[in-house]
Parts: C-alpha cells; sequence; structure tokens
C-alpha cells in the first residue's frame, strides 16, 4: 500500500529528496506520490514538517 500526501502539504520538497526510488514530485497544487512506484517504506513520512504524509 502506497502513502499519500494529503492538502496540508506545503511543498518544502523534503519528502522528495527523502525518497529512495523517486516517487515524490510536484503535482498541481502540493507534492504528490507516485503509488505505482512508492515501496511504502516511510522514508518520506518523518521528514514531513506538517504531517502531511500518511498510509493509504
Amino acid at each position: 500500500m502506497a502513502r499519500k500526501i494529503t492538502d496540508a502539504c506545503v511543498s518544502c520538497g523534503a519528502c522528495e529528496s527523502a525518497c529512495p526510488v523517486g516517487a515524490i514530485s510536484m503535482g498541481d497544487d502540493h507534492m504528490q506520490i507516485d503509488a505505482g512506484a512508492c515501496i511504502d517504506c516511510g522514508a518520506c513520512e518523518g521528514t514531513c514538517p506538517t504531517g502531511a504524509i500518511e498510509a493509504e
């Protein structure tokens, strides 16, 4: 199961650099996770200053 980024995201990019498989990129409104590429390792979740990343 992949992680998802909620509307609490402030697009700081911290999660993008933490992702070991490059599954995170800038979307239309905020950062987004490619569910097909996400390995659900959770590395991104701890880097988010607003707690916007959660398990789907």
